[in-house]
Formats: C-alpha cells, structure tokens, sequence
C-alpha cells in the first residue's frame, strides 16, 4: 500500500518509528511531515498529505500532531478527505469500515507507540462496509459539494 504521513514538531518521533514500521511491513510511505523539533505549524502537513489522498496518489494517509486533533481538522478542510481522529484501534477499524476514512489522526501527547501501530494497523486492515454506511458517507460528500453559508 502506498501512504503518505505528515506531522508536526510535537510528533518527530512517533512519525519516523511508524514510517519504518509500515515500510519494514512492505508498505511505501510519502514523508510530508517535519523531521525537526523546531516549531512547525501542522496545518502545512495537513493540507500536503490530504491533497496527496484526494488526488489518489496514495492510498491512504497518517497525520500525526500533539493531539490528533488540530491536524484533522485541517485534512477534513480538503475536499473529498474524510479523516478522524482517533486514539485507540477500535474507532480506527470502525471509521474505515463505517466512514470509510481515507485519514487517521493521533497524537503523540495522547497515545504511546505501541498503541499508535494497533491503531494503523486496525485501520490499513480494516474495509468499508458499504450498505447503509455508504449512503450515510454519500450524505456526507455531498455537503462538500453543495455547503451553502447562507
């Protein structure tokens, strides 16, 4: 499967160990993220590794920032991204089979290493389960499509 991970200077660490573990498992992984501490607005990761994943040029996509959260609200601005925020492998496994997510988020402030692989790992093997998930994640798209402030 080809990836791409992003990440800020709160999630150096946690992005390199998983990058490797994803490549040792024969995976190719896109680095979009920082390799330094220095401070590093994950927004700029975000937008790179979600237009990566909307344009299908990767399968899928990791973000990685203190918490998770900041980093996938940015991803989620991208249309035709639908990542989420999780921080243990049952709402991984869940958000690909139900939202079929084309993104994950966590944080390395929030989840160790060892939970952060059960994690990817839960969601790569996961499946969207189509049927009635499918037309709730039609529902979804469509508010990309037809959003109106008004």
């Amino acid at each position: 499967m080809k990836l791409v991970i992003g990440n800020d200077h709160a999630a150096v660490e946690m992005k390199n160990e998983l990058k490797a573990y994803l490549e040792e498992k024969g995976h190719e992984v896109i680095n979009v993220g920082t390799d330094t501490k220095e401070s590093f607005d994950y927004a700029i990761s975000a937008l790179k590794a979600a237009k990566m994943v909307a344009n299908n040029e990767v399968e899928g996509g990791i973000l990685i920032c203190g918490t998770g959260v900041g980093i996938s609200l940015a991803a989620n601005k991208v249309k035709g991204i639908r990542c989420a925020a999780c921080s243990e492998p049952v709402t991984a496994r869940l958000t690909k089979q139900h939202n079929n997510a084309n993104m994950i988020a966590f944080g390395e402030r929030i989840v160790g290493m060892e939970e952060a692989k059960a994690i990817v790992d839960a969601w790569m093997n996961a499946e969207f389960e189509g049927g009635r998930h499918e037309r709730r994640v039609n529902q979804i798209m469509e508010i990309e499509k037809t959003q109106d402030l008004k």
